[in-house]
């Protein structure tokens, strides 16, 4: 401060014919800083010089500390007398309802606070612990990080506070309370006096493996390697002021002798301890005695050595601030005439009011390039550097600087890392771990563990159909309709496609089984034409037999459109085919039917039935049932067609590509059609079975009957409940079951009598004793 105001004065572009001057309150101790600000205010103890000085203090610098600077700082701002800190940080100093005229020129520990909070999230500690010193300045820094902290996700395992003046059972608390505790990294808001005693406690308990994260107020303290414990305390990380450089201050100190400070008890101690010598003989009569001329010149000494220039430079800002209020006061800079008759102040008549005014607008810039202005709260823009704490070759700890942090950039630009090897806490040669939860990987989320902070969860998988394919998820994302999770759950995969293929073994039974109904049919078809000629295949409209084997051929065939993937033109052509098919098939076992009937109802005197249904008759029967299907068909197919669609419902993992019947009512009328025409064939065989005769066709048409409507009242229910391509597969099912019980019971008796029995292949056999009536051929 002294080199500060002697190098003003000597400055003639400033307080032109003005010199500062100053009064060294060089005390600790809160009550006596409150009693020199009394004293102060009320002008007494007056050591003024000259009488040209004002008689009121136009400024007050200090203190280093938060809490006495809180203790008088209220009391000297009622009268209006500015206090410039270089030291006191606490964020409670902002409050201009209280503090109305405190500046400073350190940052706020508001933005300090954020920073740290910043910092631990950089390296990823999410579970932390956070111990305080028991003042205004400890419970007003901590407050502000564990409010950033929670801001950026990070959690307070424990929040405590202890004083230096504490009993010694509240320190031990706090060391049970850490050797407890989950998290591996602790930020200390708190003093010199109160981290060395913290760190003396756990060196006793050996408690190792810990990160410190520090405020200023220790971070850079040179007295740290005097404590017990200070290993400790190697590898810590904080914040503090930037290194500045201050020209000719190195000389200036150099150039010091006792003689010039006459008063300091600090100069004089510090000049026997440099130099080993006694000041005052009848104090220590044991040292040889100073002359006070001793040099400083080649002495190395911390008071010296200005190579790491932090606070001190707040000091020189301190001082150089005042100086351009006043400055800007003499010379009526700003425009700021507020005054009461308009004019310029006289320097002899200078008010501390009228200095305030002016410091609220100062802004300049130093030597070395710094700019100094105060906002609205008397704080100065916020910068600091990132400093860890590493042991040197002489054995001391110092802080070695690793990053920036500058609150006036942007949010993302505020924080900037140095690539420089950092040196982690005691028992630590690599980054902690300090969470409350291990990271959840991808295709887990993220659920609280229940009366425990947000920071404390369980990693549970993600339900099937959902995925999280970022680390430490909240939440499960729904994958898209036609996709579904894998098995890792981080990843959406199309859905398997799943329809009733040729290539696998129920589509390739179905297949076989098709084309063994068709192979058998040809067969059939071949015996009867080789033998067209005999009474069975005559009697009864052998025209209708071989129709009603290419029928039952087509019905085998149609089976295989309901295999393979659905398209537009297979899902028309399966429900069309399969209904025409069956109508004919069914049309001609009508016929049949009716031929039987109408042939043994013709033996009876004056019974002339069979002109009426005649081989014509038969045809255009059959004609006209099918192409009422066809019609049914048609208009099926005109109105609402079948179509290809993917069932997403069914399975959740699967898409089921099956065949919508596009409206439930054509679906419907084809099978309900199919249904009348067999009950009707049912019915009139039924009534035909016991019409004697050596082979009545009847019974068998019966039987036949009988076995499809069985198959296809059981396929309803069968085809409602079967899931996916299984529904295909009960249909083909139904349509070759009905197709073989038809061909069995129809022709396969007929074939055993030709291929078997050929004596029973007459027409006397056939027609036996009961009738001479010869059966239509």
């Amino acid at each position: 401060m002294i080199f500060a105001i002697n190098e003003i004065n000597k400055n003639p572009h400033m307080l032109s014919n003005v010199k500062l001057g100053y009064k060294i309150y060089d005390n600790c101790g809160t009550m006596d800083i409150l009693r020199a600000a009394l004293t102060l205010l009320s002008g007494l103890n007056r050591e003024l010089g000259e009488d040209s000085c004002t008689e009121t203090v136009q400024a007050i610098l200090g203190h280093s500390g938060s809490s006495p600077t809180i203790a008088f700082a209220q009391v000297v701002g009622r009268f209006h007398i500015p206090v410039i800190s270089h030291f006191a940080t606490c964020a409670c100093l902002s409050n201009r309802k209280e503090y109305p005229t405190f500046f400073r020129t350190i940052p706020s520990d508001y933005y300090q606070s954020r920073a740290l909070a910043k910092l631990v999230k950089h390296f990823g500690w999410s579970w932390v612990g956070a111990l305080a010193v028991d003042n205004e300045y400890g419970f007003s820094g901590i407050a502000a990080f564990i409010q950033a902290a929670k801001e950026y996700g990070v959690c307070i395992e424990y929040s405590e506070a202890f004083s230096s003046s504490d009993p010694p059972n509240r320190l031990q608390r706090i060391i049970e309370i850490i050797k407890q505790s989950t998290s591996k990294v602790i930020m200390a808001f708190m003093s010199h006096r109160e981290i060395k005693l913290l760190a003396t406690e756990l060196y006793k308990h050996n408690i190792t493996g810990l990160q410190w994260i520090g405020s200023d107020a220790w971070i850079t303290d040179h007295s740290l390697t005097d404590s017990e414990g200070h290993k400790i305390l190697v590898g810590s990380l904080g914040f503090t002021s930037p290194k500045a450089k201050i020209s000719g201050l190195e000389k200036y100190l150099k150039q010091l002798y006792p003689s010039q400070f006459p008063d300091s008890q600090f100069v004089r101690e510090f000049w026997e301890e440099v130099f080993d010598c006694s000041l005052n003989r009848t104090v220590n009569t044991q040292k040889q005695p100073c002359s006070g001329h001793e040099s400083l010149q080649n002495i190395e000494s911390q008071f010296t050595d200005v190579s790491e220039l932090r606070f001190t430079d707040n000091v020189y800002k301190s001082v150089y601030a005042v100086a351009h209020a006043l400055d800007m006061l003499i010379k009526c800079d700003n425009n700021q005439l507020s005054f009461s008759n308009g004019s310029c102040t006289d320097p002899k008549n200078i008010n501390p009011w009228q200095v305030l005014q002016y410091l609220n607008t100062v802004n300049f810039t130093t030597k070395e390039g710094e700019r100094v202005y105060f906002n609205k709260n008397g704080d100065t823009p916020a910068r600091y550097e990132l400093v860890n704490l590493q042991f040197t070759i002489r054995g001391t700890m110092e802080g070695r600087t690793i990053g920036i942090f500058d609150a006036s950039l942007p949010e993302r630009n505020q924080f900037i890392m140095n690539n420089i090897r950092v040196v982690w806490g005691s028992g630590l040669t690599e980054v902690p771990v300090s969470v409350c939860s291990e990271m959840c990987l991808p295709g887990t989320h993220k659920v609280l563990q229940k009366g425990k902070p947000v920071c404390c969860y369980d990693c549970i998988p993600c339900p099937e159909g959902e995925i999280s394919n970022v680390t430490d998820s909240i939440h499960c994302a729904k994958c898209p309709p036609e996709y579904w999770s894998n098995k890792q759950r981080d990843a959406c995969i199309p859905k398997e496609v799943e329809f009733l293929a040729y290539d696998e073994i129920l589509g390739l039974v179905l297949v076989l089984f098709s084309l063994l109904g068709v192979f058998l049919t040809m067969v059939t078809t071949l015996v009867f034409y080789c033998h067209r000629e005999t009474p069975v295949v005559r009697a009864n409209n052998s025209e209708l037999s071989f129709l009603l084997l290419f029928s039952l051929t087509l019905c085998f065939l149609c089976s295989l459109t309901f295999i393979g993937r659905p398209t537009k033109l297979s899902c028309m052509l399966r429900h069309t085919a399969f209904g025409i098919t069956f109508v004919l098939c069914i049309s001609c076992v009508l016929g049949k039917t009716i031929v039987v009937l109408m042939a043994f109802r013709a033996t009876l005197p004056g019974t002339n039935v069979m002109k009426w249904f005649g081989p014509l008759q038969q045809r255009l029967s059959v004609l006209v049932f099918t192409f009422i299907q066809v019609l049914i068909c048609i208009l099926w197919l005109t109105i609402n067609p079948p179509f290809p669609f993917r069932n997403l419902l069914l399975y959740k993992d699967i898409i089921i590509l099956e065949c919508d019947t596009g409206t439930a009512v054509g679906f419907c009328a084809v099978l309900g059609y199919i249904g009348l025409l067999a009950i009707s064939c049912f019915a009139i065989a039924f009534l035909s079975r016991k019409l004697p005769d050596n082979f009545n066709e009847a019974k068998f048409i019966t039987f036949s009957m009988l076995i499809f409507c069985a198959v296809w009242i059981t396929f309803i229910p069968a085809y409602i409940s079967s899931p996916g391509k299984f529904t295909v597969a009960v249909e083909i099912f139904a349509i070759l079951a009905s197709s073989f019980g038809l061909l069995f019971c129809i022709f396969m008796p007929k074939c055993y009598i030709i291929l078997f029995r050929p004596e029973q292949n007459t027409k006397k056999h056939i027609m036996g004793k009961t009738s001479n009536y010869d059966i239509q051929y």
